[in-house]
């Protein structure tokens, strides 16, 4: 083990067990129930099942005015549709090094607290040689301590895209992370005490450049996905061992959209189920497409449609790991949730209604101003049992109705604005479980996008397929 220098000290790494903590947690009730020992190092939350989720990640938006280099965190029931916590604002910050970070990672350790790691970082200046990684340490992420940074390598390279996982062979845990060397590699450092770590050495070198490496150990394999610089597509390979350049690529490559990278394998709460998320290449672009598929080894992911899933608001490059409900009611009560909701069209699900020149309409998400898109859902204007719809960024301002065009207007205090700003929320015309918004002083009319434009029209059950989704919404 290489021991840190005296100016090192304070800076030391992290030490992570894998998404699938769910899994190590039921084989150490099992094993304690079956033996009748007590199993030593084993997560202190074995008796109590995941049923929910946090994602952490970091910020950015087309034109960088919403990107922010701290910690975020989102919470999930699903794992699948996503409520940023402290209104999207970063829970904590890194004091030293760039002062910013990407890539974060959590994960929670053998004794079932959570560690932190990321990226050291801030903003987009990626040809800059960095040997450091952030770490915290947090009980229950309601609260960070010991914030250190980690040297890893003495590389003049940087280092990314952390990942990390126990290697029960070793009795420690490994610390993967993107480096150069000459060509773009994994390397790998192991730490059983988070406060020392090994020399780093090559993890994964498979003859071309890779690049944000995600390892998720499920029994007695070892998974490794990966960005193949050359292609730019997503591939997977395993390994019995875990062992470095002991992986072998099993999959064909992997992409949605124009490009991928990040990607992340995650293992569903209930353990039938594997998600694979990819992060845009660039903010320009969609932030995250997904694939599910019920074998992790059978090379069969099915991408699932964006209407499946709805990721954090301007999220990018994160992580995600189970948690219980205690612990998702504790991060709730801690942070809070968004004051504010987004409308997602339901059959143009990369977008989501906004204000554009005070008109109403949907776009494809992201854009600037993101805040365009964020809605105080408040008590109707006309009729409290309804609901009207706030501008974030323009406070006063609400959508209504105007010769059935939907507009964003100031309230002028009239009964007619208020009629014409006020929805009743019902089940969706397309899908029961989404929503529809009756005009309020119009109730044969719903609102409803055509050619991207919010109007309201009449609707009812004999309609069109087409019209029915293109008045349902998802309030996420």
């Amino acid at each position: 083990m290489r021991t840190l220098s005296s100016s090192e000290k304070g800076e030391t790494p992290v030490s992570l067990t894998r998404r699938d903590f769910t899994r190590l947690a039921a084989m150490s009730a099992l094993t304690a129930a079956t033996s009748g020992a007590t199993v030593l190092g084993a997560p202190s939350a074995a008796l109590a099942a995941n049923t929910a989720y946090v994602f952490a990640y970091f910020t950015e938006t087309p034109n960088q005015s919403g990107a922010n280099y701290g910690l975020h965190l989102a919470v999930s029931t699903d794992g699948l549709n996503w409520r940023p916590l402290n209104q999207n604002n970063p829970v904590v910050t890194p004091t030293a090094g760039t002062l910013g970070l990407r890539d974060p990672f959590v994960l929670r350790k053998q004794d079932g607290t959570f560690v932190v790691l990321a990226t050291d970082l801030n903003g987009t200046d990626f040809g800059q040689n960095n040997q450091y990684l952030h770490v915290w340490d947090s009980v229950d992420l309601r609260s960070f301590t010991g914030y250190r940074r980690v040297r890893m390598h003495g590389l003049a390279t940087h280092t990314w895209a952390p990942t990390a996982f126990w290697v029960a062979s070793r009795n420690q845990y490994a610390i993967v992370y993107s480096a150069n060397n000459g060509t773009d590699v994994f390397m790998v450092n192991y730490t059983s005490d988070f406060r020392t770590v090994s020399a780093n050495e090559v993890y994964f070198s498979p003859g071309f450049g890779v690049l944000d490496g995600d390892v998720v150990v499920d029994g007695s394999t070892f998974y490794l996905y990966f960005k193949n610089l050359s292609n730019g597509l997503v591939y997977g390979a395993r390994s019995s061992t875990g062992a470095a350049n002991s992986y072998t690529t099993y999959t064909s490559g992997l992409r949605q959209g124009s490009q991928m990278e990040a990607p992340l394998l995650i293992k569903n709460n209930s353990g039938n189920e594997w998600r694979l998320w990819g992060d845009s290449f660039s903010p320009v672009n969609n932030d995250y497409y997904a694939w599910t598929t019920s074998n992790v080894g059978a090379n069969s992911w099915t991408a699932l449609n964006q209407r499946d899933f709805t990721p954090p608001l301007n999220a990018k490059h994160g992580s995600i790991v189970g948690i219980t409900g205690a612990e998702y009611d504790g991060l709730v009560t801690r942070w809070g949730l968004p004051n504010w909701v987004r409308l997602k069209s339901y059959n143009l699900p990369d977008r989501y209604v906004r204000h554009a020149d005070n008109i109403g309409r949907i776009d494809p998400y992201p854009f600037d101003p993101y805040q365009d898109q964020l809605w105080r859902m408040v008590a109707g204007l006309a009729d409290s049992a309804g609901v009207s719809f706030e501008s974030v960024n323009y406070p006063g301002r609400y959508l209504r109705h105007s010769n059935y065009a939907v507009r964003l207007d100031a309230n002028d205090g009239t009964a007619t604005f208020r009629a014409d700003a006020t929805f009743t929320r019902v089940a969706g015309l397309g899908n029961s479980a989404w929503s529809s918004f009756r005009s309020y002083n119009f109730p044969d009319r719903y609102l409803r996008h055509f050619n991207y434009l919010l109007r309201i029209d009449p609707l009812s059950s004999s309609s069109s397929t087409t019209d029915r989704e293109d008045a349902t919404f998802r309030v996420s």
